[in-house]
């Protein structure tokens, strides 16, 4: 994916984008070798420089952020809704040269466990179904269940789009009429798990994933809060779909504008000093006189 050079570079911390347009007409910068041009666009593989330096290529391309997100029922995931209603965007934090891709989707009246991240190509790793990623939810069933039930839902049950089944099913206790049951499945069709009790009779009345592949829904952690996923996570989320994990962060170059002031003021200092001290003991000379 190509980008605006001078958004580039100014993401890196390397000027305001202003001062690199300059840079550009002043033919400071060159791409691959060439003098870049107003409106170049640029991709991460390409050798950029500035006044000759290299710009390290962990400036160009930040590393990807993946984001934990608990959704709360009554929310949407598209950016924005005809009806007005809240969307899982309102919350994250913003972002500054990218944009939050959400992984997968949840229904309006299902709670739990939204993974968001910049890297477009995790993504869809993690949506395709030739993944089989786990996805594991906590379903709170009214009614009485059957080993023949439970059964059922194992072996496969037909919906309109095609068979279905749990992969796992565990039962996680409850009372009176309320059972918890926590089930597993590896795709994620429209309403599946609803619609999937519902074939054997059962309705369900709360739905909450608190399992993706191998993220787990934090214990304790309340809905409408985001957390990001600490590098071991990350790590581990991009071998379990085939991807090398990004590298670990650098420290961040200084602009150069800064450093090049820096350098300056040095140079002015070291050049000032020898008269400074000529002047001081210029003037201890007159006092003894």
């Amino acid at each position: 994916m190509s980008e605006k050079l001078q958004k580039v570079l100014a993401r890196a911390g390397l000027g305001s984008r202003r001062q690199i347009e300059r840079w550009i007409e002043e033919g400071r910068i060159t791409i691959d070798g060439q003098p870049a041009t107003l409106g170049a666009r640029v991709t991460p593989h390409q050798a950029l420089r500035v006044d000759g330096r290299m710009v390290p290529a962990h400036a160009i391309q930040p590393k990807p952020r993946i984001l934990i997100y608990h959704k709360p029922e009554g929310e949407v995931c598209t950016r924005s809704d005809p009806q007005g209603r809240p969307t899982v965007f309102d919350k994250l934090p913003a972002l500054r040269g990218a944009r939050w891709i959400t992984v997968g989707r949840l229904d309006y009246n299902t709670s739990g466990l939204l993974l968001f991240t910049t890297d477009g190509e995790l993504a869809n790793r993690l949506m395709h179904p030739s993944r089989e990623i786990e996805r594991e939810y906590a379903v709170r069933v009214l009614g009485k269940i059957s080993d023949e039930m439970l059964a059922r839902l194992k072996e496969g049950v037909m919906l309109e789009d095609g068979p279905a089944h749990f992969d796992a099913i565990k039962d996680a206790g409850g009372a009176g009429a309320n059972r918890w049951y926590h089930v597993t499945l590896k795709e994620g069709r429209n309403r599946e798990v609803r619609r999937l009790w519902e074939a054997v009779g059962v309705q369900v009345s709360r739905l909450m994933r608190i399992r993706f592949g191998p993220v787990q829904l934090p214990p304790h952690f309340h809905t409408g809060r985001t957390v990001e996923l600490d590098d071991a996570a990350a790590a581990a989320l991009y071998e379990h779909v085939g991807l090398k994990p990004p590298s670990p962060p650098k420290p961040k170059t200084k602009p150069l504008a800064a450093k090049r002031a820096r350098d300056q003021g040095r140079k002015r200092g070291r050049a000032e000093t020898p008269r400074t001290e000529s002047r001081r003991r210029g003037g201890r000379t007159d006092r003894r006189r």
